[in-house]
């Protein structure tokens, strides 16, 4: 047996447990199991399988229940998923996906179950793409819950789906006064994408950090705070710092809250590389107790993710719709917060990465209702490289589908107000 391709599914088995089985975020999980192997092709290969069935898992599902008798151990399930995944999507040679996936059964501690293994995946080869037949892959790829919370949200769910279909390019936020690497494509100011593939740390301009990894939809919050030069501007919930990088740049005199301690070691690892300065504080935002008043706030909010399930797929089966009120309740501690901390006349974002409604244009509604605040609706104008981001109230909504051509964008829900009492 090839030990690269033994430690590849490892990787990925190891992985695959945690996501589904712990309710982990991929990020974390990965940062934990890739520094146990040091071949980066072996990194690679682990990553594109992963993703491959954290993307495709309700499809994978569908074709291997009707080659069971009865239902078998959920971890032999996630095995059959990652042999499955190779043969029908990821192009591997058939014999080396059945070898090593029985092999991987076997590995860990599964030897009674070598028989299904081989059994079924002997069904799938014989079968091949007909598998696919008849499978609406769309709607099985989709949990339910969210399937009928985009489309009562008015979303087409089915063109968010399909959204799981394809790689996801590099978008860059370019410092300014400097070029941006070669390769890229202008999406607006600072913002420039780059083909699926590559490499960050590659590009000329890294290390002397010109630059940082932000997509385009993400850049928005900050670019819409419109920070003017000395304005004393705040970030709460800053943490990894693309935001936190761009008022700076912009002009803003910035105090970047996180109360995560690993993820503003984060926050700070990044602002050092970026040869940025900004005021670090490590403290839950809604409970700051914080004298300075600042000019404006950017609230870029604790949420659910749905909005980059693109290029992370798990949070597709980490997330449930009972998560949602419990983040919706921080949300709004938060929100009060952030109002305290803004000078009368004062502007703030509020902003999540979540397509659920709870927790973006319901709780802009709630802030609007608030005494002593005015919404400050967008205009076309303001996102003039995207005006089918505008809704009618005048909030910004962007959709993973937007921009398809390009490669798509994450899901944003973006609103402005402004502090009056």
């Amino acid at each position: 047996m090839n030990k690269e391709k033994d430690d590849t599914r490892q990787i990925a088995f190891e992985a695959v447990c945690q996501v589904l089985e712990r309710n982990r975020s991929l990020d974390v999980v990965l940062d934990s199991l890739m520094t146990r192997h040091a071949d980066e092709r072996d990194k690679a290969a682990a990553y594109r399988l992963i993703i491959c069935v954290l993307r495709q898992k309700g499809t994978l599902e569908a074709i291997i229940e009707p080659l069971l008798r009865r239902a078998p151990p959920q971890r032999v399930l996630w095995i059959l998923l990652l042999g499955v995944a190779q043969i029908i999507f990821l192009d591997t040679p058939k014999h080396a996906a059945l070898n090593t996936t029985v092999n991987l059964t076997r590995k860990n501690g599964l030897a009674g179950f070598t028989g299904l293994v081989n059994a079924v995946l002997r069904k799938v080869v014989d079968k091949g793409q007909t598998c696919l037949e008849e499978l609406d892959q769309d709607r099985l790829n989709l949990p339910s819950w969210l399937w009928q919370e985009w489309k009562q949200a008015g979303f087409d769910p089915r063109k968010l789906a399909q959204c799981l279909a394809y790689e996801v390019p590099l978008d860059l936020s370019i410092k300014l006064g400097v070029s941006p690497p070669v390769g890229g494509e202008r999406l607006l100011e600072g913002s420039y994408r780059y083909p699926v593939g590559t490499k960050v740390s590659s590009l000329s301009g890294f290390e002397e950090g010109n630059f940082w990894v932000q997509d385009v939809a993400a850049s928005l919050p900050a670019l819409l705070l419109n920070v003017q030069k000395g304005e004393k501007i705040a970030d709460l919930c800053a943490a990894p710092g693309g935001k936190t990088a761009q008022l700076i740049v912009a002009g803003g005199q910035v105090t970047a809250v996180e109360k995560d301690p690993k993820r503003i070691l984060r926050l700070q690892e990044n602002l050092k590389r970026l040869q940025l300065n900004a005021e670090i504080i490590q403290k839950d935002a809604s409970k700051l107790a914080y004298e300075e008043i600042f000019d404006a706030i950017l609230l870029d909010a604790p949420c659910s993710a749905t909005g980059i399930f693109r290029r992370h797929p798990d949070v597709l089966h980490i997330k449930k719709s009972k998560d949602i009120n419990a983040l919706v309740s921080i949300q709004r501690q938060l929100i009060q917060a952030a109002l305290t901390y803004l000078k009368v006349g004062g502007r703030l974002i509020y902003s999540v990465c979540s397509l659920q409604i709870r927790e973006a244009e319901e709780q802009a509604k709630y802030i609007a209702s608030l005494p002593g605040v005015k919404s400050l609706p967008f205009t076309t104008e303001d996102v003039s490289f995207l005006p089918e981001s505008l809704t009618k109230e005048g909030w910004v909504r962007t959709l993973p589908y937007m921009l398809q051509d390009k490669g798509g964008l994450d899901g944003f829900f973006i609103a402005r107000f402004q502090k009056t009492a």
